[in-house]
């Protein structure tokens, strides 16, 4: 689950991490009072949507007077910021970040993920901050500091030492950079964070530590013990679609491509678009309905599919165990009857129950292209489309 700049910090914050101060505002009147409150000389009107790149969008301006705060958030709010992690279409800005300015000496990056080649966190920085970390990665390697935590010992004073003075920190900076690290370590662990991305973050002119900049997401299958942040969910940053999905239990990713994919289980589904493309076709989504989908998700599945006007037919391609063929079938046949899908519908069914499953559809009188195995049912989907 992604949330937005200022609820990461909010986090933060109450695990020791510094952070400046800000206000959140949805007008510019509110930007204005906001800016007026905070009392520097400049202050930062950061647009709030679930995207990194905002600066280059336009997203991010700098404010020398309350005033020049509302004139900026009028133009802020209500826009659509295209930025890279958005696509071309964008995202709405509804509220902005108004933060205090900070005099800035030294600009630094730094990074927390799982690392799943060692099963791992794994903690980056960087000397390169207020850089996109791709292009480091990509055009200067060597700048960018890797170090493993051992999850029994979590992170000593001696690791988070070891990168201070990797990033040539010295003096007062390199003393409050220590406990920094290893309380962003612990506020990544105990609020269930799989990604944690501070860029910038900064040493002031005075030699303080802190976050300008905070980009989370937070692990979604350990939400059940993080009741408090499960209520900084924003739906309006996501698809309406993948929200309607999750009310159903379904796994519903919204790609580019023109053929709906219903499946059962993760690698089946990765597998279907994979040959979808091979046979060359383009998959319109990932679709999961479990193991255990009973005819009521199948129906629910059909019409997240359907309200996809890209969607030109639906590749089923289902392997029947805990969910069985003729289960599949049914749900397959109600759908169709009750929604009086137009589109075509090719279906591959493998395991128990399929000549069951097999006869259920050939006597309902529904327009169903039956394939006869994956490869099969694959070009008789991008056929059918064509």
């Amino acid at each position: 689950m992604k949330i937005h700049e200022h609820q990461a910090k909010d986090i933060l914050a109450k695990h020791g991490v510094p952070v400046p101060q800000g206000i959140v505002a949805d007008t510019p009147g509110k930007a204005e009072a906001a800016a007026r409150k905070l009392g520097t000389d400049i202050v930062v009107v950061k647009a709030q949507i679930h995207a990194g790149g905002r600066g280059k969008g336009g997203g991010v301006k700098l404010a020398k007077s309350p005033a020049d705060a509302k004139k900026l958030a009028s133009k802020i709010i209500g826009m659509t910021l295209v930025t890279p992690q958005t696509g071309p279409e964008g995202r709405k800005v509804k509220k902005v970040l108004v933060e205090e300015g900070m005099p800035i000496a030294k600009e630094l990056y730094m990074g927390i993920l799982l690392d799943r080649q060692t099963s791992r966190v794994m903690i980056m920085a960087s000397e390169a901050g207020g850089m996109e970390i791709e292009e480091v990665a990509a055009e200067t390697p060597e700048r960018i500091i890797k170090e493993q935590v051992d999850p029994i010992t979590g992170v000593k004073p001696y690791l988070a030492r070891k990168i201070a003075f990797a990033l040539n920190l010295k003096g007062d900076a390199l003393k409050k950079m220590i406990p920094f690290i290893m309380n962003l370590y612990q506020a990544f662990i105990k609020e269930d964070f799989d990604m944690l991305e501070i860029n910038p973050l900064i040493i002031t002119k005075d030699d303080r530590v802190l976050a300008l900049d905070a980009k989370v997401t937070i692990d979604s299958n350990a939400l059940h013990r993080q009741k408090e942040t499960l209520a900084y969910r924003d739906l309006d940053e996501e698809d309406p679609m993948e929200v309607e999905a999750s009310k159903s239990n379904l796994n519903y990713i919204k790609l580019e491509g023109n053929i709906g994919c219903m499946v059962n289980g993760a690698g089946l589904a990765m597998a279907t678009m994979d040959i979808i493309k091979h046979s060359g076709g383009e998959p319109a989504n990932f679709l999961d309905v479990g193991g255990g989908a009973d005819e009521e998700t199948i129906g629910n599945g059909f019409r997240i599919l359907l309200s996809d006007s890209n969607v030109k037919g639906i590749f089923i391609n289902i392997f029947g165990g805990i969910l069985r063929c003729d289960i599949l079938a049914r749900g397959v046949v109600g759908a169709a009857k009750k929604l009086d899908i137009k589109i075509p519908i090719v279906v591959r069914m493998e395991g128990t129950n399929m000549e069951e499953g097999h006869k259920i559809l050939g006597e309902s009188g529904i327009d169903v292209i039956v394939a006869e195995g994956m490869k099969d049912g694959a070009q008789k989907m991008v056929k059918a489309v064509k």
